[in-house]
C-alpha cells in the first residue's frame, strides 16, 4: 500500500503532499510494505497509539525503520525516545524552561523580534514568509532561550533543514556538527555560567547525578530543532490556509480575538507535524488488525484530524471550530512540551503579518516545494507580495 497525493486545500491552491496525508479515517490500519510500517488513520487508532505507551513504545531508535542510528553512535537517553519512568525524569527537567510563567515572560521579546523582522522587509513589498520571517522568528526565540549567540543562528538553519531529512548523509553530518557545536558551548558555560538553558542543564541532576555531556547536547539539539521547525511550519501553513480561504483571513482580521481558534484550526487542517512513530512492544490488535511485537506503527495525524466522528465537516477550514481536539501536538505523556511557546509565537507572528501588511498574495512564479521529511510538514519557501499598512 502506498500513500496517494494530498488534495490541495482548495482548487486555487497547490500544496505539496506528504506521506500518509491521504484521509482514510474510517479504515483500519494498513501495512505499507515499501517502508515496513503500519499506518493508523482513524482518530481512535491514532489516539490509542499515542497514549498506550505500555504497548506502543517510543523506544524505537530513530524516526523511521530505515533510519536506525549506526551502532558506533552513542545511545543517548532522550526524552522523546524513552518510556516511563525514565521519560518522566528528563521531561520534568526540560519542562522547567517551558512553564506558563517562563513562556509568558518571552512575550515582549517575541513582539520585538517580529517587528524587527518586518521592519527589514516592509519597504520591499515582498518577502519569503519562511526565510525572512517565520524561520528567523522561531530560531531567534529558541536560540536565545538556549543561549546560542545571534551570530551563530544562521548555521542552525542549515543543520535544521538537513536534520529532518532523516535518512540522508546530510542529516547525519548535521547531527555530528551540531553536537560538536553544543559541546564547545557547554564547556564555555561551565567556565562562564549565563542565565540560559544550556547553563541550567549543565548544572542539572537526574536521580542525584549530573547529566552527561552527551545527554545535555542531545537535549539542546532536540529543543532547538523541535522549537524551530514546528513554529516556522505552523506560521507558513497558516499563510497557505489564508491564501486558500481569503474569507477566513478577512474574518480573522475583523476579529483578532479569533486568533487562538484559528491557530488550532491550522494545526488540525494542515498539520506541521504529521506523525509520531511508535514500535509495538508486544503482539497486539489495533482495530481488528494484528500487529506483531517489533513492528512500527505510524499514527497519521492529518488523517485523524479529518475524522468525521470527531470533527463536524472535517474538510472545511473553520476558524471558529470549537472544540478542536486535533492530535498535531500528540497526546498523552509525549504531548509536545513546546506547544505553548509555538502557539504564542504563531499568535504574535500572524497578528503582526495581518496588521502590518495588507493585500498579502502568495506569489506563484515557482511551484511550492515541501520540506523533505517523513515527520514534519511545511514548505521550503513561501514568497508573498504585500502593501504596508
Amino acid at each position: 500500500m502506498t500513500s496517494a497525493a494530498a488534495p490541495p486545500p482548495s482548487s486555487n491552491q497547490t500544496v505539496p503532499s506528504f506521506p500518509g496525508f491521504t484521509v482514510f479515517p474510517s479504515q483500519p490500519p494498513m501495512f505499507n510494505s515499501e517502508r515496513g510500517i503500519w499506518l493508523a488513520f482513524s482518530y481512535a487508532d491514532a489516539h490509542r497509539v499515542l497514549n498506550e505507551h505500555t504497548i506502543f513504545s517510543n523506544e524505537r531508535g530513530g524516526f523511521d525503520p530505515s533510519a536506525q542510528m549506526p551502532a558506533e553512535m552513542p545511545q543517548i537517553p532522550l526524552m522523546i525516545s524513552l518510556d516511563p519512568p525514565q521519560h518522566r525524569k528528563y521531561r520534568n527537567l526540560v519542562s522547567q524552561a517551558f512553564t506558563p510563567r517562563m513562556v509568558a515572560q518571552l512575550e515582549p521579546r517575541i513582539h520585538a523580534i517580529a517587528d524587527e523582522l518586518l521592519d527589514r522587509v516592509i519597504e520591499r513589498g515582498a518577502m519569503d514568509v519562511i526565510g525572512d520571517f517565520a524561520y528567523l522568528l522561531s530560531v531567534t526565540v529558541i536560540a536565545e532561550l538556549l543561549g546560542v549567540p545571534s551570530e551563530d543562528q544562521a548555521q542552525f538553519r542549515v543543520w535544521s533543514d538537513a536534520f529532518f531529512e532523516i535518512t540522508s548523509p546530510a542529516a547525519m553530518q548535521a547531527q555530528m556538527e551540531m553536537g560538536g557545536y553544543f559541546f564547545r558551548v557547554l564547556n564555555e558555560r561551565r567556565q562562564n555560567p549565563q542565565h540560559d538553558l544550556i547553563t541550567a542543564l549543565a548544572h542539572a541532576e537526574v536521580d542525584g547525578q549530573q547529566l552527561s555531556d552527551f545527554e545535555i547536547i542531545a537535549h539542546c539539539s532536540l529543543i532547538l530543532l523541535a522549537g524551530n521547525d514546528t513554529t516556522r511550519n505552523l506560521i507558513g501553513n497558516a499563510v497557505l490556509c489564508f491564501d486558500s480561504f481569503p474569507q477566513a483571513r478577512a474574518q480573522l482580521q475583523a476579529d483578532m480575538e479569533l486568533m487562538p481558534t484559528t491557530i488550532e484550526e491550522v494545526l488540525r487542517y494542515l498539520p506541521s507535524v504529521h506523525t509520531a512513530p511508535r514500535v509495538a512492544k508486544v503482539d497486539t490488535v489495533l482495530n481488528g488488525v494484528e500487529i506483531a511485537a517489533g513492528q512500527w506503527v505510524m499514527p497519521m495525524l492529518a488523517s485523524a484530524n479529518r475524522d468525521e466522528t470527531q470533527f463536524a465537516n472535517p474538510h472545511q477550514f473553520d476558524i471558529t471550530r470549537s472544540p478542536n481536539r486535533h492530535l498535531t501536538f500528540g497526546h498523552g505523556i509525549h504531548f509536545c512540551l513546546g506547544a505553548p511557546l509555538a502557539r504564542l509565537e504563531a499568535k504574535i507572528g500572524l497578528q503582526k503579518l495581518l496588521t502590518r501588511l495588507h493585500t498579502i498574495q502568495v506569489l506563484r512564479d515557482e511551484p511550492l516545494e515541501a520540506v523533505n521529511s517523513p515527520i514534519v510538514y511545511g514548505v521550503k519557501k513561501l514568497p508573498i507580495s504585500f502593501e504596508a499598512a
